[in-house]
């Protein structure tokens, strides 16, 4: 192309590494929740923070679960994001749709019941948590019924 190596092999890697970005928008496009999801993704983002370092630190889960939060652990704590947090609605979007596709092969690996024992929020959020990861609730939850008194 330029006649250096160098310069071929640079322009070569930045056009695969922009190739990966445009596919990897393309997925998270495709992927990202419908209707009113995407808000309920952002309600509930800081219990799922929770839930994810405390799935990460359990160790009587499988180790591919564990590896998979803690390295969505680092994606979301490095400032540096697929989708730039300046582009309006998929900015801070992205964080969320990883998150879910993330928790939803968590809960089809490890089971949606360890995940409700780790949850931290309330149940509506968990509610929200399901139907963010496609996942249907269990009509028994595990948990006490807190109106009963």
């Amino acid at each position: 192309m330029t006649g250096s190596f160098w310069w071929d092999l640079v322009i070569g890697i930045v056009g695969a590494l922009l190739l990966a970005w445009l596919a990897l928008v393309i997925v998270l496009v495709i992927l990202r929740p419908r209707g009113g999801l995407l808000g309920e993704a952002l309600r509930v983002l800081p219990d799922a923070l929770r839930l994810v370092r405390r799935l990460a630190a359990d160790q009587t889960l499988p180790r591919g679960v564990r590896i998979r939060l803690g390295l969505l652990l680092v994606y979301l704590a490095v400032p540096i994001d697929l989708i730039p947090d300046f582009i309006p609605v998929l900015g801070y979007a992205d964080d969320a749709i990883i998150a879910a596709v993330v928790l939803r092969s968590v809960v089809r690996r490890a089971g949606l019941q360890a995940v409700r024992a780790h949850w931290p929020g309330t149940d509506d959020g968990f509610a929200a948590l399901a139907r963010l990861t496609g996942l249907a609730e269990p009509t028994d939850t595990g948990r006490p019924d807190r109106t009963a008194g």
